[in-house]
């Protein structure tokens, strides 16, 4: 297979450029945002993380992915399990808008909800008729939230099941599995480390949104503002050490999810490895 391997400085050219380019804009900024948060000194680090508002902000931002991401993790599965398990009309139209948000700008979405629930929106009059506050409120961040992080878990799950096919919960069906315990049992196990994948991706996602929480938020200092809209709060105000050290909270986050990213791709990989082997070591032990 000589022929098919590149050169030696091919794969160090490569190499290369994939270490410039992680170093420039993911090292570099990470190490930027620590270095400004203890620029002066842990006192003021921990006063900037210990501010009411600040941690309204955090409490806000864990309510919200609390409620979005098992939002999405039943919409996901339900979804994926009808896409790769089931025949039907519609089943592209399904997958489109599926990938909707991945589309459409999540500053778009947020003008949308607003248009719908504002109080000048089409349902905004029936709202305050009868007292129900969705836009500037935690609803609506809610809402904002769960519509721009719904594809990650359906995106990872469609591909496995898909791959997975019908053969084992059949099999369970046609043993006397009723189609719950076979979704238990068969399906789910199967898909387990796929579903945590995409879990974490989503609640990455749902503690990082900007865009269409910005819209909707209202921006309302201890109550509305998650914590990316507090950081830009504090920075707007060239208060940069307290932006930065509520900062270090979400690249934080964005460490743990890539190091359990990685986990979980090394265990799938190892569990993949396994399956391709095992096969042939049953023909071996046949052999002998």
């Amino acid at each position: 297979m000589k022929h098919l391997t590149e050169p030696a400085y091919v794969r160090w050219i490569l190499i290369g450029v994939a270490l410039l380019f992680l170093t420039l804009f993911l090292i570099l900024p990470l190490i930027a945002v620590f270095t400004e948060a203890f620029k002066q000194g842990a006192g003021v680090f921990v006063a900037a993380i210990a501010e009411p508002e600040t941690l309204s902000a955090v409490k806000l931002t864990l309510l919200v992915a609390a409620i979005s991401v098992p939002l999405n993790v039943t919409f996901g599965i339900a979804a994926a399990w009808a896409i790769a398990k089931f025949s039907f009309r519609g089943k592209n139209i399904l997958l489109t808008l599926i990938d909707l948000p991945f589309a459409v700008s999540p500053v778009i979405a947020g003008l949308i909800f607003v248009l719908l629930f504002g109080s000048q929106g089409i349902l905004g009059p029936w709202l305050d008729l009868h007292d129900i506050k969705i836009i500037f409120a935690v609803p609506g961040i809610v809402l904002a939230t769960t519509f721009v992080t719904f594809p990650f878990v359906a995106r990872e799950l469609i591909p496995i099941m898909e791959a997975q096919g019908k053969d084992e919960e059949e099999a369970a069906v046609s043993l006397g599995a009723s189609g719950w315990k076979t979704f238990l049992r068969v399906t789910l196990p199967n898909v387990k480390w796929g579903l945590l994948y995409g879990v974490i991706l989503c609640n990455a996602r749902a503690m990082g949104e900007f865009g269409a929480v910005s819209v909707v938020s209202g921006h309302i200092r201890g109550m509305t503002n998650t914590l990316p809209l507090h950081v830009e709060i504090l920075y707007n105000e060239y208060q940069f050490a307290a932006a930065f050290a509520v900062a270090t909270l979400l690249a934080a986050l964005a460490l743990v999810t890539l190091i359990v990213k990685s986990f979980i791709e090394w265990k799938t990989e190892k569990l993949s490895g396994a399956e391709v082997e095992s096969p042939f070591d049953v023909s071996e032990e046949r052999a002998g």
